[in-house]
């Protein structure tokens, strides 16, 4: 692929912060971003009191607090207040999924907040309309080993979040390692190997303790494809940027040594089965072999004192 194919793809796959704004939002991606169909995101900082709206229809929502506390307030429902965190590196978070067909809006609770809404177009209404997943029952996940381990909050995974179609996490990386690898893809129905979900990546990046005043923190993101379907991606990114990934090989997601990345994953798609099936790339699978003879990165996993 040329180098000219591959600014093109950034160009249209890789969102910096306001790039992609809407309706107060300035983080908005749905439907009408061409070539994407089926995962929405919405991310806004509010000032205390402040709040967001958004209309329902065919798509159902997970509110996941950023930094701060939240109320939401659902149409004809109880209000629910997620709790949050004092930032994204500070542990998990309270979660709330609502149903398709549930507006509702955001308030921020005691103070600033900063707020995400996941979507995905969902074909039926769940049953109950509202449900919280409180951050003391997301299942905290360490994965891979070495200059590879990470940490998963599988907070919006099948088994922990009933859903109807959205699959959603939190993945946070200390400063010099990989995630998102093996790189891998999920862009093909293939029963019992893959399923075809499309991705939504949003970031935030953090300098490290010792980094000193003005530092830029940044970090990186390869999005690559097939020879049947072509995407060439390589992103630096910073807070607030969204990476979207269509198809394609993914990963890894680089933390440069001077900075820890955290991002959020959105995943859904159009066949009838809620799964995250992957598949490797068979020229970096072996990786995984490796793993068994490294620790898991002794600063993982991260917590209030991060």
């Amino acid at each position: 692929m040329t180098v000219e194919q591959s600014g093109a793809d950034n160009a249209r796959w890789v969102l910096p912060l306001g790039s992609a704004a809407a309706d107060g939002w300035p983080v908005a991606v749905d439907d009408t971003v061409a070539g994407w169909r089926h995962t929405s995101l919405h991310v806004a900082t509010l000032a205390a009191g402040e709040e967001r709206s958004l209309a329902a229809g065919e798509w159902e929502h997970v509110v996941v607090p950023l930094n701060g506390s939240v109320r939401v307030r659902p149409d004809d429902h109880d209000d629910v207040v997620l709790a949050g965190r004092a930032h994204v590196f500070a542990g998990p978070t309270d979660v709330a999924h609502l149903s398709r067909d549930v507006a509702f809006t955001v308030v921020a609770e005691g103070g600033p907040a900063r707020v995400a809404v996941c979507g995905a177009k969902a074909r039926t209404r769940h049953t109950p309309a509202v449900t919280v997943v409180p951050a003391a029952q997301v299942p905290v996940e360490l994965r891979g080993a070495g200059a590879a381990s990470r940490e998963v909050r599988n907070f919006g995974v099948p088994g922990v979040l009933d859903a109807d179609a959205i699959i959603a996490c939190e993945v946070v990386t200390p400063a010099g390692n990989w995630s998102s690898y093996p790189p891998h893809k999920h862009d093909e129905r293939r029963a019992g190997v893959e399923t075809e979900l499309e991705e939504i990546y949003y970031f935030e990046v953090r300098p490290v303790d010792d980094a000193p005043e003005g530092a830029d923190p940044v970090g990186y993101q390869r999005v690559y494809g097939t020879g049947e379907r072509p995407i060439d991606v390589l992103a630096e990114v910073r807070t607030g940027d969204v990476v979207l990934v269509p198809h394609g090989w993914h990963g890894p997601s680089m933390a440069p040594p001077a900075a820890h990345l955290y991002y959020l994953n959105v995943m859904a798609g159009p066949g009838p089965e809620r799964a995250w099936m992957i598949c490797d790339d068979p020229a970096h699978t072996w990786v995984r072999d490796t793993w068994a003879t490294q620790a898991v990165d002794p600063r993982l996993p991260f917590g209030d004192d991060t």
